[in-house]
């Protein structure tokens, strides 16, 4: 029962898409994303809708029918609106800064961390350097650059410090004079 997958996505306006041997490709105001999907899915524009639909109701075809519908609504909507990754940074003397394009951390190494934006990906900083967003129109894209960002310094159970996701509950410690005897 993929009830995922059979719920049409709508297109908003400006967003085509053309599918072309188990390729999709999908063009917005923001940009465009290519994908290719297992030839076994069947993908159909009709009007202003896009429809997933599979052969069977095998378990890999009904696997396969929800992910390619998810894919594609994560492509409309990333050339439509964007995807946006924010991720805060606590710590003394932590903390974010733009040189051009380019993002650098200084959080408590010898040396300042450099990340420089692939394709379709922009960063910004806020707050003083404390709060930082990672945008783009690829998903998994954005998801993966903003996991590097977060790795360079994780956030530590016992004083917090470290990068974090917006929201992110970090689960604390007492240190050595909480414990007990």
């Amino acid at each position: 029962m993929a009830r995922i997958g059979k719920i049409p996505i709508p297109l908003p306006n400006g967003v085509t898409v053309t599918v072309k041997n188990n390729e999709v490709t999908v063009k917005g105001p923001k940009g465009q994303l290519t994908q290719s999907f297992s030839p076994d899915i069947s993908v159909v524009v009709e009007g202003n809708q896009v429809k997933v639909s599979r052969p069977t109701d095998q378990r890999h075809h009904r696997a396969l029918h929800g992910l390619v519908r998810a894919l594609i609504n994560n492509m409309v909507v990333g050339v439509s609106q964007g995807f946006t990754r924010e991720l805060q940074i606590e710590g003394v003397g932590y903390r974010a800064v733009m040189d051009g394009k380019n993002l650098v951390l200084n959080v408590g190494y010898s040396h300042p961390v450099v990340f420089e934006p692939e394709e379709n990906i922009e960063f910004t900083v806020e707050k003083g350097g404390r709060s930082l967003a990672v945008k783009g129109i690829d998903k998994a894209v954005v998801g993966e650059i903003a996991a590097r960002i977060r790795r360079t310094r994780p956030p530590e159970p016992y004083k917090g410090k470290g990068i974090r996701y917006k929201g992110e509950k970090v689960r604390r410690k007492a240190g050595k004079a909480g414990k007990a005897k």
